[in-house]
């Protein structure tokens, strides 16, 4: 069982920046895949990004690339996701992930783990 909570959201500006993070409780952290989907209101959940166990592979959705970076420290067993240059389409609840299949997350499908989400807006 792997336990994940969010932190770091928050309100902010347009052109502005956040950094998530994501605490998972396993010690089998540094197995899983780590992502990152976001969810607007009235809109299905989409996937942002993701990293292999190693940290040495990321896929971005088109929609964030260049601007948002996903990263990992497995000595804390802490994913993050910068969030820079930010727009008010970024509005959504971010949701952290966890699987053993980096290709799940990247197509957005149900994670074996969810956090409970942290609630980014992003004003214009």
């Amino acid at each position: 069982q792997v336990h994940l909570v969010e932190s770091g959201g928050g309100l902010v500006q347009a052109g502005g920046s956040l950094r998530l993070s994501c605490a998972a409780s396993a010690r089998t952290f540094s197995t899983y895949a780590m992502g990152w989907l976001r969810q607007a209101p009235g809109k299905e959940r989409e996937f942002v990004a993701v990293i292999n166990w190693r940290g040495d592979n990321t896929y971005y959705a088109d929609s964030v690339k260049g601007r948002f970076t996903i990263s990992r420290d497995n000595a804390k067993n802490t994913v993050y996701l910068q969030m820079n240059s930010l727009k008010p389409e970024d509005t959504a609840v971010y949701y952290c992930a966890a699987d053993s299949d980096y290709y799940k997350i990247a197509m957005g499908r149900q994670s074996e783990f969810w956090g409970q989400g942290t609630q980014v807006t992003v004003s214009s």
